[in-house]
């Protein structure tokens, strides 16, 4: 005996009726996908506490997806914080190199290509670490397919390829006379032009993912990144064989960026401070003892630097410390992504406080061009 139909109902809806009262087909139900590899015993908790991704106790009412993750966690290998470091030193070289040629003249052009060296090489070292982590080379061609200024990897892309063309030219024929060196030299200021963003790029790359620590640092990390690739650079510079009287020179350089390194690293910080379980890889973990190391070597090496009496002992320790917090500091913020992207209350939290959002002011329009049905809420 069949239900009755109800006044409300269509034929087609009566057709389609089954005998459990569902409008769904059970053979269809199959689990799938991403969400099925969540695997949850209990689907309530008891009052109080809760445990979040990484075991903390999480106060009583605060959402979670059960104590998952909300995101994500990067699957990038220990070839990208080496990229980090050595990007940065590269870019900032090159930037050193053309101040070099265009003020010192021939008095600090051995410098000039001794920094020319330094930073082809790191260019082509670069490529070689992105290569690495992306698998197969060809993947690296395909990201320079397109060109597209909204994408921070598709500008970070062009302008690592760029930088080691420029740099490359300059070292072939930027000694030669006529035109060839002035096309040599022009070539250098092109791979200077360049250094800037080098240096910095790789930060805002990893600004702009949904990682919450690495989002909540957009404002100070590209500039750490620039000081301490400035710095690290230096301190490269002076550890190689050179001439006395190019020591002034390269200890300025690398003077300037220690200080900026230590203002910026509390920006940094600070940013991250903000909301405590987002800061929380800083300070706990192996990401933890690398920041820390990282800062004591960082505060010793410009402790050294600023010594009235200075041995060549001493000078190299401060240098190799220098170098030594640089490559902490990159392999800190790396790890320390990765373990935020593993608690969930890193994501919520941030976003509650109105932070980690994406801001949108006056767009009326999808990336596609068509326009928004749904305006989405802006967050400050």
């Amino acid at each position: 005996m069949t239900r009755p139909q109800e006044p409300h109902e269509t034929l087609l809806d009566v057709l389609q009726r089954k005998r459990d009262g569902r409008n769904v087909d059970p053979s269809m139900g199959v689990l799938s996908g991403e969400g099925a590899q969540q695997r949850v015993k209990t689907l309530e908790r008891a009052p109080g506490v809760q445990p979040s991704g990484d075991g903390a106790l999480l106060p009583p009412g605060a959402p979670s997806y059960y104590g998952l993750p909300a995101i994500k966690e990067p699957v990038w290998i220990a070839s990208v914080p080496t990229y980090l470091y050595v990007g940065g030193v590269a870019g900032a070289t090159s930037v050193l190199g053309f101040a070099a040629e265009l003020i010192g003249g021939a008095w600090l052009r051995g410098l000039a290509r001794r920094c020319v060296w330094v930073g082809m090489a790191g260019d082509m070292l670069s490529a070689g670490l992105l290569i690495h982590d992306l698998g197969r080379p060809e993947r690296f061609l395909h990201m320079l397919r397109v060109f597209r200024p909204t994408s921070p990897m598709s500008i970070g892309s062009w302008v690592l390829a760029a930088s080691g063309a420029f740099n490359t030219l300059a070292l072939l024929v930027g000694h030669r006379g006529g035109w060839p060196g002035t096309v040599g030299r022009a070539a250098g200021a092109g791979a200077a032009l360049l250094g800037l963003p080098l240096s910095g790029y790789t930060a805002v790359l990893l600004t702009n993912t949904a990682v919450p620590l690495w989002q909540s640092m957009h404002r100070s990390l590209p500039l750490f990144f620039m000081a301490s690739a400035t710095a690290a650079s230096g301190s490269l510079l002076s550890l190689l064989p050179h001439p006395r009287h190019e020591a002034p020179v390269l200890r300025a350089f690398r003077v300037a960026g220690k200080v900026a390194e230590v203002a910026t690293r509390i920006a940094v910080e600070r940013d991250a401070a903000r909301v405590p379980e987002v800061a929380r890889p800083l300070r706990e973990g192996l990401p933890g003892a690398l920041w820390t190391a990282s800062k004591v070597c960082a505060g010793a090496g410009l402790l050294l630097e600023l010594l009235p009496r200075r041995t060549s002992g001493v000078a190299t320790a401060a240098n190799v410390l220098t170098s030594v917090s640089a490559v902490a500091a990159r392999f800190a913020i790396f790890h320390a992504g990765k373990v935020s992207s593993r608690n969930p209350q890193a994501t919520f939290q941030g976003q509650r406080q109105g932070l980690g959002a994406a801001e949108v002011t006056g767009h009326t329009v999808a990336s596609d061009g068509k326009p928004l049905k749904f305006p989405l809420p802006v967050v400050r």
